[in-house]
């Protein structure tokens, strides 16, 4: 039976890598806010690495099952993610510029919807949706005025953001995990220590 202090022990440990790994995205993500370009350039080279990998892997999985019905929509897609990871490792700077547009109207054509639907709807959460689709509709709109020069700043900015709320969350995981383990393990040592006390108790009290 495994012992249950090793078992504490290594769980403990376990939730201190989720914060030091949390620690290191929150660095990364504070280096890339104070950095956008970089962390703009450094996101599209993940991005087209990504592709071409995926592609790459994609062709292979096709490449096997080459005689069923999918086999040629599956290698076209493989293509196409190939073909789009080799331009934009190539290019990032116009993968960025690509991405930002599409990133703005997505903004945009999200931002009109949510408007449109809180005015038609006036639901329960009206405010609050109104809220939302009149952020994204200027956040699209400041995004694309100032095209293609956010495209220096925005992928790495969302980058840079999501990296740092991630590190929070992890390390909010891991700190909160292992106060979880140590009241967990006082609770257990407090149990032990009672059911130790517990018979010894009886016969003292049966003698006086």
């Amino acid at each position: 039976m495994a012992d249950p202090q090793a078992q504490r022990r290594k769980l403990s440990r376990s939730f201190g890598w989720l914060v030091v790994l949390g620690v290191l995205l929150v660095a990364a993500g504070v280096v890339g806010l104070v950095h956008t370009g970089v962390a703009t350039l450094t996101s599209m080279l993940l991005f087209g690495w990504l592709l071409l990998v995926g592609g790459v892997v994609g062709l292979a999985h096709a490449v096997q099952s080459r005689g069923t019905a999918y086999f040629w929509l599956a290698a076209v897609v493989a293509a196409l993610n190939i073909a789009a990871g080799v331009v934009v490792i190539h290019d990032p700077r116009g993968g960025a510029e690509a991405l930002t547009m599409f990133a703005a109207l997505l903004f945009l054509t999200g931002g009109v919807f949510r408007l449109v639907g809180s005015l038609v709807v006036r639901g329960p959460q009206f405010g609050w949706t109104l809220l939302q689709g009149a952020f994204g509709l200027l956040l699209g709109l400041l995004v694309l005025f100032d095209w293609p020069h956010s495209s220096r700043y925005v992928l790495g900015l969302f980058f840079s953001l999501s990296l740092l709320f991630d590190g929070l969350g992890l390390i909010a995981i891991g700190v909160g995990g292992r106060q979880v383990v140590g009241l967990v393990a006082e609770q257990m040592e407090g149990r032990t220590a009672d059911d130790a006390k517990g018979p010894n108790s009886a016969e003292e009290g049966g003698q006086k």
